[in-house]
């Protein structure tokens, strides 16, 4: 065999091997524990003689296989109760029916593991777009077997916070007027739990705090290029982390699924654990 041929043998290879190798990288990431943040904000709202709140914001947990199956989330629960948050907050999308999975499950199989989480002050949720595309009567059902509150379009008070809980947007199930009402209507520092961040210029002003997910903080973000997609109108605007614009904060989760696709690279999944305390 001559220098060239074995040379042109090995490229041919090599250009084989490298999407193979690529995908086996990104799949690796996508399946790793998420990465706990933390930070600290002060609101200006928050009822002065009221105690901090400790809150673990979580999103998109897409259940599916390959690389979410419920086991997956059995073992990322224990994790959560480690963090020993007063509240735990999800931002939706529980579910997925992406044409890649190895296999989908039923809302009650998928979510099964959530049953397990410990918090003082509750466990809430609302619904996302992938929920309401499945069945929101299956996974609202769910998330009540598992004894997670689903807030819809509506407010409660949990010590020094009014969270609102703001149906999906996306799908046009929000009430926006109505959420925000409820919120006025009690005590707290008010914030806002919304599966996807677009809602954050139709705020007023008044609600300073907004948390969400939806966008996986891009998922796939190339170098260079950076994100393929943040699913928002805004772009990353509200893409990713802790966004601060004038008196108001908007913290969006990568979630700890994924979408369409198995894959994730330069964003990691995530868990937020957040301090609200008055300013």
């Amino acid at each position: 065999m001559t220098v060239t041929r074995r040379r042109i043998i090995w490229s041919l290879i090599g250009l084989a091997v490298l999407p193979l190798a690529t995908a086996a990288f990104m799949y690796s990431n996508a399946v790793r524990d998420p990465v706990i943040r933390r930070a600290t904000i002060e609101m200006p709202d928050w009822p002065k003689t009221a105690s901090p709140i400790r809150v673990a914001l979580l999103s998109d947990i897409h259940v599916v296989g390959p690389d979410m199956p419920p086991s997956r989330l059995a073992r990322i629960v224990p994790q959560i109760n480690a963090l020993n948050a007063d509240v735990i907050l999800f931002a939706g999308d529980f579910v997925s029916d992406k044409r890649s999975a190895t296999r989908t499950y039923s809302g009650t199989e998928g979510l099964a593991p959530l049953a397990d989480l410990r918090a003082r002050g509750g466990v809430y949720a609302v619904l996302g777009n992938h929920d309401h595309w499945r069945d929101a009567a299956e996974i609202s059902q769910a998330l009540r077997r598992a004894k997670i509150r689903i807030l819809t379009n509506e407010a409660i008070t949990i010590g020094g916070m009014r969270l609102g809980g703001l149906d999906d947007d996306y799908t046009g199930n929000s009430d926006l007027q109505g959420t925000v009402a409820a919120m006025r209507s009690g005590p707290g520092g008010r914030v806002l739990l919304s599966h996807s961040p677009d809602i954050g210029p139709a705020m007023p002003k008044d609600v300073t705090l907004i948390l969400a997910g939806h966008t996986h903080c891009g998922q796939i973000r190339l170098p260079i290029f950076g994100a393929i997609s943040y699913v928002s109108k805004y772009g990353e605007r509200f893409g990713c982390g802790l966004i601060t614009e004038g008196s108001r904060r908007v913290v969006v989760t990568a979630g700890i699924g994924t979408s369409i696709l198995p894959f994730r690279l330069g964003a990691p999944s995530d868990v937020w654990l957040l301090t609200l305390k008055s300013a």
